[in-house]
C-alpha cells in the first residue's frame, strides 16, 4: 500500500526538520516538550545513544548548520508515520562535519513528534 504525503504536511515536516538546526527554535523548551516524543531516542552522529532527557537542552549554543538541509526527502511510511531523511554539513570549531541523518515522525493530536533520529558520518 503506497501513501501520499499533502503538501501542507510536507511543509510541516521540513519546517520542523529545520528547526531542530534553528537556535531560535532548537533551545526553546516549549518547542523541544512539544516536537520530540516521550519515547524519543537518538543514535548520534558519535555512536552514542540519547534519551529524550538527554536530548532536551536549555542551554542554548550557537549552530552552523546549512540551510535548507541537503538532499532532504520525505516519505510516509503509514498515514501517521513519516521518514525524513537528508544530508547536514556543521561546522563546530572550523572544523565541518557531515552526516546523513534520518528522523522518524509520528502524528499526534498535538501535531508531529519526532520518535527516533539517526546521524551516521560522511565525507562527500
Amino acid at each position: 500500500m503506497s501513501f501520499t504525503l499533502s503538501k501542507e504536511d510536507r511543509t510541516i515536516l521540513t519546517r520542523l526538520e529545520e528547526d531542530m538546526w534553528r537556535e531560535v527554535t532548537r533551545f526553546d523548551q516549549t518547542f523541544q516538550e512539544q516536537r520530540f516524543a516521550a519515547d524519543f531516542f537518538e543514535f548520534g552522529r558519535s555512536g552514542r545513544v540519547y534519551t529524550r532527557d538527554q536530548i532536551i537542552r536549555l542551554d542554548p549554543q550557537p549552530i552552523h548548520a546549512v540551510l535548507p538541509l541537503p538532499n532532504l526527502a520525505i516519505r510516509l511510511l503509514d498515514k501517521n508515520t513519516a521518514h525524513v531523511t537528508y544530508n547536514s554539513q556543521v561546522e563546530y570549531d572550523g572544523i565541518i562535519e557531515y552526516a546523513r541523518r534520518s528522523s522518524i515522525w509520528s502524528r499526534t493530536e498535538s501535531g508531529w513528534v519526532m520518535r527516533f533520529h539517526q546521524g551516521t558520518p560522511y565525507q562527500p
